[in-house]
């Protein structure tokens, strides 16, 4: 294959013009390239994984898919995304995650691609490897602090978060400029705020970045003003397995909408971040995209955990899936909820997570000593009866937030998202791999 020769994978309706003319001058040679055809978006995404090395994505802007997690696809893979748009679809391509390298006209005669196939995309050669391309960059901007919420099931995770986002509302300043945003995958702040609706929510915020970004006022209708309490909600899913309808890149984006949105973003996650390389599963990886996104992104995450023997084990297994997933040990707070009241119980506890975090080498040092919360009597019924926190379990996580936030830089734009690197390949020594012979001897 030639030097300047381009591999172009082309998806449009099959009778769209363009498509055939771009095909015969493949065909015929008028143009250095090779035109693979294919009829759907995820045969697109299969040839784009399979290994083999494109120059470029050609696309008609009305084919079903064209979404910002396609785009941030093929620009993982070094393949340029080219659309050809009637300008029926009436987006603006430069909001779509890295953006659409350029956008070509129906009309589109040989000169025009052959261009924008010079200026964006990359020949192949036979030798040629998949390049990946940097991870994809957030937009640039004032993005407001986000607290992340997480913890083993029954720790009262839910319910700390919401005492978290009242009590930051509190503050006059920050009054109307909160979000409790539920992230979880079996969401529960619709139950617990007695909300009378199902939607919006994350779903239709994620899908309004699938193709772009929402403006902050367009963000903000999709939450619930919760206004006795000074803070608005972020509905979480409907059904637990509504998370295969969120897609990796839409959900960074709406996270970061989120955080353009508002000034202080409170998020309650679920505390299973295992991905593919921790446990061999995409599915499982996908399933925990919510939670991986988050809790890599935020400024400062709060460790919900109980007291007793399960409980502070269950606290440092998150403490410790945490660092394992990125999160800087400095931006972890624990929090002890329904902690014992006794100061001696409290410092045994403290110290006992203090020893064994120790004795795991990468956890290090954690943003502060664990944050005792205790037990409040009647609290079931406070919630049922759609009252707010009470003020001993609002006022002491407020304000250490509120110091740690303080005293913590911004955390810069998550890229722990971003397609691994799978580094040089390892070459293999012949007769290293064993013998197929029982009793391990040569064949």
């Amino acid at each position: 294959m030639a030097a300047d020769r381009y591999v172009v994978l082309g998806l449009a309706p099959g009778r769209a013009a363009w498509f055939a003319e771009v095909a015969r001058w493949a065909t015929s040679a008028a143009l250095p390239i090779d035109f693979v055809k294919v009829v759907a978006v995820e045969e697109v995404r299969a040839r784009l994984r399979s290994g083999r090395p494109f120059s470029a994505l050609l696309v008609d802007a009305g084919s079903p898919g064209l979404d910002r997690d396609l785009v941030e696809l093929a620009a993982a893979h070094g393949c340029a995304v080219l659309v050809v748009d009637d300008g029926r679809a009436g987006r603006r391509w430069h909001e779509m995650g890295v953006g659409v390298a350029a956008a070509l006209p129906t009309d589109l005669d040989r000169d025009q691609l052959l261009d924008a196939l010079r200026t964006a995309a990359r020949p192949i050669v036979r030798h040629d490897d998949p390049v990946a391309a940097p991870p994809p960059e957030t937009a640039g901007g004032w993005r407001g602090r986000l607290v992340a919420v997480t913890g083993a099931g029954g720790t009262g995770r839910s319910t700390l978060a919401m005492a978290v986002a009242t009590g930051l509302a509190a503050d006059p300043r920050d009054r109307n400029l909160v979000v409790l945003a539920d992230l979880a995958l079996d969401a529960q702040q619709a139950l617990l705020h007695d909300a009378g609706d199902v939607v919006p929510g994350v779903l239709e915020l994620v899908e309004g970045h699938r193709s772009g970004r929402l403006a902050p006022d367009a963000v903000r209708d999709l939450c619930f003003a919760v206004s006795e309490r000074g803070y608005e909600l972020l509905l979480g899913l409907r059904r637990h397995r509504d998370w295969t309808a969120l897609r990796r890149w839409a959900l960074a984006a709406a996270v970061d909408g989120l955080r353009r949105a508002y000034r202080l973003v409170v998020a309650d996650v679920d505390a299973d971040v295992e991905g593919e390389a921790e446990c061999g599963s995409l599915d499982v990886e996908e399933r925990n995209l919510l939670a991986r996104t988050v809790l890599a992104d935020a400024d400062l995450t709060l460790v919900v955990g109980v007291p007793g023997v399960t409980g502070v084990h269950a606290h440092l297994r998150v403490v410790r899936d945490l660092v394992e997933l990125g999160v800087p040990p400095d931006r972890i707070v624990p929090v002890v909820h329904r902690a014992p009241r006794n100061p001696r119980a409290r410092a045994e506890h403290a110290a006992a997570l203090g020893r064994l975090l120790a004795g795991d080498g990468r956890a290090g040092r954690l943003a502060c000593t664990p944050l005792f919360v205790p037990e409040r009597r009647r609290l079931d019924e406070i919630v049922r009866d759609g009252g707010p926190p009470p003020g001993p379990l609002v006022a002491p996580l407020a304000r250490a937030v509120r110091a740690l936030l303080d005293h913590l830089p911004v955390a810069p734009p998550a890229a722990s998202s971003a397609p691994p690197d799978p580094g040089e390949p390892v070459a293999v020594v012949p007769g290293t791999l064993g013998s197929w012979s029982d009793d391990g001897g040569e064949p």
